[in-house]
């Protein structure tokens, strides 16, 4: 098997750092302001999907380590 029995926790993994990283990028500099798009990221909405990315990331490590 690809992966070994692990390929569900690594794939959380990868996704919840994903989505951390991305939701915190977007707070800490987000893109040039387009015409159509908003100005700045959400903040309640960036921060609450951060936390949820990096509790994903945190327990599909915590599956893997032990």
């Amino acid at each position: 098997m690809f992966l070994g029995n692990d390929l569900l926790a690594w794939l959380i993994l990868a996704l919840g750092g994903a989505l951390f990283a991305g939701n915190v990028m977007a707070l800490v500099k987000p893109p040039p302001p387009q015409e159509g798009y908003l100005a700045k990221a959400p903040v309640g909405r960036s921060v609450l999907m951060g936390v949820i990315g990096l509790v994903a990331a945190v327990w599909a490590l915590a599956s893997l380590i032990s």
